[in-house]
This record gives structure tokens, sequence and C-alpha cells, in this order.
């Protein structure tokens, strides 16, 4: 970006006002007092701001400030237990961990770093925040990992309960807001404003103004879909919404989600959760562009299968095309929403990178089921080992949190 005389101006104006206030001791102290004591670990309002900021770039719903402060607190009583049990990440280990964090983004740990210091994030914030949640998820492992062990028995159980087990299916509206950075706050406002609409004609009607997805024609409508096709992370929320409530927004890559629910029926027979999913994404120029949409439209024509994509990308970059098998967990939530909505050998092309201007040519390959005969048991007692360390992790946080003095300054 080329910088007048002037934005130079502005900038050193800025500077030294901002110097200025950090040499002034009312500054200081209300930046660096305490805003909370746990135990005798003092928590500054320096920290909860950086956390409210850092959970601003994460685009996490909710009250922040209330959010930050449960999370600073959690992680001052996580700290004194790992102190207490001699536990410590070493420096390569951490650096490891910041770095798959800033991949769930498909950024470069540098990349990651850099993004978040514009938004007003020190990298100090983001590593303390890294570093207690992968040492607390570890010590958790180590300390009750014996008791967490999953016999065959409970597998079979699992196995003749999944079998036999009614299932849940939801009936959903969808809209997608595309948000590329120089339209964000734009789109975050007009998804914040959506999200408390109750009226199923009213969404629709934002649907078929603001929605990027092709679902806009029939202002955002989805057929019943099984609530395992979701991820995870998001099935608690739609199944906490009553007729015609709509979720906070939802944070995607260069986009906000939103859903309204319309309806919630059981089935006689559960669809198996999926233990892994095989999609394939062929990234096109031009991100949402007519150009980009129309090479979309040609490759869709000319593919029935993950396999012909092999034939669509020959001769280009490799990187241009993807094909992955992953646990439901590892993949980004917003081509995890999309792959909820598609059968084997079917298209979506709503989703872009690259700050909008590459268009994900998504398709779903297949899904294989975590339960049922004939599948990976291992894959089965890891999520059951996973939620037994869950269990014991919540409760021996809220026992800390029972046994510690706070003090809200």
């Amino acid at each position: 970006m080329t910088q007048t005389p002037r934005t130079h101006l502005r900038a050193f104006a800025m500077a030294v006002a901002t110097s200025t206030a950090l040499l002034l001791p009312g500054f200081a102290t209300a930046q660096f007092g305490p805003a909370i004591t746990v135990n005798d670990d003092v928590i500054s309002e320096f920290e909860v701001s950086q956390r409210i900021i850092m959970l601003r770039a994460f685009r996490t719903p909710g009250n922040l400030e209330t959010v930050a402060r449960e999370q600073l607190i959690e992680d001052r009583l996580k700290l004194a237990a790992l102190r207490r049990a001699g536990l410590s990440i070493t420096d390569e280990g951490l650096r490891t961990a910041m770095a798959e964090f800033a991949s769930r983004a498909n950024l470069e740990l540098d990349q990651f770093v850099t993004l978040l210091g514009q938004q007003g994030v020190s990298e100090e914030t983001f590593r303390d925040f890294v570093l207690v949640n992968v040492s607390w998820r570890d010590f958790i492992r180590s300390r009750f990992g014996d008791r967490a062990q999953v016999s065959e028995a409970e597998i079979d159980q699992a196995l003749g309960q999944s079998d036999a087990s009614s299932g849940i299916e939801v009936l959903l509206s969808e809209i997608i807001i595309p948000a590329p950075p120089p339209r964000a706050q734009q789109a975050i406002a007009t998804a914040e404003r959506i999200s408390r609409l109750t009226s199923t004609a009213a969404f629709e009607a934002e649907a078929r103004r603001v929605s990027a997805l092709p679902s806009r024609a029939r202002g955002g409508r989805l057929d019943w879909l099984p609530i395992t096709n979701y991820p995870a992370g998001l099935r608690g929320l739609l199944l906490d919404l009553a007729p015609g409530e709509v979720t906070a927004p939802i944070p995607i890559t260069n986009g906000v989600a939103l859903f309204q629910m319309r309806g919630v029926r059981e089935v006689p027979r559960a669809a198996a959760e999926p233990a892994a999913i095989e999609y394939a994404a062929f990234y096109i120029n031009g991100g949402l562009s007519d150009r980009g949409l129309r090479e979309a439209a040609r490759v869709d024509a000319n593919v029935d299968t993950c396999d012909d994509l092999y034939g669509i990308a020959r001769n280009l970059p490799p990187e241009q095309l993807e094909r992955d098998v992953l646990p439901p967990s590892d993949i980004p939530q917003d081509v995890a929403i999309e792959l909820a909505k598609l059968d084997p050998g079917e298209t979506s092309y709503v989703l872009t990178r690259a700050g909008g201007e590459t268009l994900v040519f998504l398709m779903l390959c297949g899904r294989t089921p975590a339960l049922g005969e004939g599948q990976d048991r291992d894959a089965i007692r890891n999520q059951l080992r996973s939620q037994r360390l869950n269990t014991f992790a919540d409760a021996l946080l809220a026992d800390l949190r029972a046994a510690a003095q706070i003090t809200y300054n």
C-alpha cells in the first residue's frame, strides 16, 4: 500500500499520542491494575482486554467480557494445578501447538500471528492461550488415562446401542454472508441483526437478499438432515433452538453462517456417526466472480465422482486439488457445514479462500460410519475414551474452582 506524507504524519501523531499516554501513571494503573485475583494470582485489566480482543478476532459469540473473565479464571486454576504437578511444555512443543492452531485457519504460524497483531492481539497473549490449553490436555491424559480405558465389552455395548437407537433429524434454513476482510465488519453487523429474527418469512427474505448459497432461491430452506451430518460442536447449538429461533453468527473462513430452526423429529433408526469423511477440494481462481462460478459449473458438469477430478487437475499445480480422509473434528468448520448437506458425488462451490480470491469446489467422496458391524473398533474406543477424559477434566476444574478464593476487583 502506498503511503502519502499525510499518512506518515497521521501514523507519527498516533504513535506520539500512544507513547505519551503510556508514560502517564493513570494509564498504566488502568491498564495493568488487578481485575481479578485467583487465590494469590492476579489477572490484570490488560489481560482481560487482550483476551476480549482475541475472542473478537476468533469471532466468539456471546458476551465477550464475561467469556474472557471466565476463561482467564480457569486458566489460572489450570496453571496452578500444572505447577503442583511439575509439568511444563518445551519451547519446541509450544511452537508446534501454536502452528497447529494456526493451521485450522489455513495459515502459517507467522501469518496467523501477524493477522492477530493487526487486530491488536499480542503474540504473548496467543502463546499463553495455547500453552494453557495444550498443557492441560496433556495433564488430563497423564492423570486420568488409566481410568479412561475402554473395555471390549463396552465397545460391543456401544455397537449394540447404535444399532437399536433412534435418531434425530433437523429441518433448517441457512444463510452464509460473504465476509472477506474489507467487508467483514459489515457482514458481522448484518448477521447479528438477522440472528435476532424469529419469523421464518423474515429469515427467508434475508436469505434471498444476502446469502451466497444456492439455497437462497428457496429462502435458505434445507431438507430434513440427520443431526450427525453436522459438526459435533454445532449440534448442541442447533438442538437448543426453538422453532423460528436463529443461531448466533457462526464465523467461517471469509464468511458468517446462520441457521434457523424449522423443525426437529425423531426417526426410528439413528444415522451412524461418521468416523471419517472423505472429500475433495479443487481450488479455482476468481472467487465468487462470474468467471470463477462459470469455471466451477464447467467442472461440475464434467465430474460424477471424486476420481474424475484427477482428470480435471491434470497438468495443474498439485496443490490445486486436495483430497482428504479426516475425522469430522479435523475438518474446517465451513467445509464441514457444506459437506453436511451433500451425498457422495454431490458438489458445492460457495466457499472461498485467500480473502475471497479463490473459490473452493467441494465434492463429498463418502462417509465412514463410526459405529456398526465391520467398522473400526479403535475409532469407537477413542471416542469413548475422549468422552471420559472430558468428564474427568470438567470435574477436576469444578473442584479447583470450588476450593479457590476468587476476588473481583
